[in-house]
């Protein structure tokens, strides 16, 4: 059983920083590629980056340069670092995985940035 569970999440001032971990377990997680997505109220879930089992990274235009992903395989843990954090980052962040064509998400961990 896919299990994927975030955490990390808090209250932080604009400017501030954060690290979110999702730990993974019921897949072999080294092959695997990782992703963290957002979900501000009233809008879409969108892709904010994501790191490929070899640890090739991609970001979103809107946090290229202040947040940086990556994973631990040891650890079966993928990280979101989230530098000069600003309220426009309020989010429920959510760790997703891929098998086979099916979608695993967490239950996610709120972000809150105040201004």
């Amino acid at each position: 059983q896919v299990q994927l569970v975030e955490s990390g999440g808090g209250l932080v001032q604009a400017g501030g920083s954060l690290r979110l971990s999702c730990a993974a377990s019921g897949i072999i997680f080294s092959i695997n590629a990782m992703h963290w997505y957002r979900q501000a109220p009233g809008k879409q879930r969108e892709l904010v980056a994501g790191i490929t089992s070899g640890g090739s990274a991609n970001y979103a235009d809107s946090v290229k340069g202040r947040f940086t992903i990556s994973r631990d395989n040891a650890k079966r843990t993928v990280y979101l670092q989230m530098n000069s954090l600003k309220p426009e980052d309020t989010a429920v962040y959510y760790c997703n995985t891929v098998i086979f064509g099916g979608g695993y998400w967490g239950q996610g961990t709120q972000v809150t940035v105040s201004s």
